[in-house]
């Protein structure tokens, strides 16, 4: 497993972690990524955790929690640095920060036809959950 320098985004590294989501195809026409760091950089209780490689950022993980539940998103690696070891160094990271924050749970969400990102996080040890998601947009869109 390689070596990621991690340490929470700053303002000169947005662009290049929109690039790197973008790149992954992590990003949605109905989500901003722009708004979405802005807002986990808003609150102590969530964060945007960058990892650098000697090139360059190549790995992220938005996290944050409620005071109960930790939750992540935005796990991504740059395409040319996959099967190293970052996606597991930045999670090992995510879990640390929610630990340090005195939270014991981590959930997060994956769109059911993503097998690649099903099997990385079972390999992680996480288990698929029992429980059925609900979603209401209280932005007036009806999808």
């Amino acid at each position: 497993m390689s070596v990621l320098a991690i340490e929470a985004i700053k303002d000169a590294d947005v662009e290049n972690v929109v690039t790197l989501w973008q790149r992954c195809g992590l990003t949605r026409p109905w989500n901003d990524p722009h708004a979405d760091i802005a807002l986990a950089r808003r609150r102590g209780n969530s964060t945007v955790l960058i990892g650098r490689d000697v090139r360059a950022i190549v790995a992220t993980v938005m996290v944050g929690h409620d005071g109960h539940r930790g939750w992540v998103y935005y796990v991504a690696v740059d395409p040319d640095c996959q099967k190293r070891g970052y996606g597991r160094l930045v999670m090992t990271a995510a879990e640390d920060w929610l630990r340090a924050a005195g939270i014991a749970k981590l959930q997060l969400l994956v769109r059911r036809e993503n097998a690649q990102a099903n099997a990385f996080y079972q390999s992680l040890g996480f288990e698929e959950s029992t429980s059925v998601m609900f979603q209401k947009w209280l932005d007036g869109r009806e999808h």
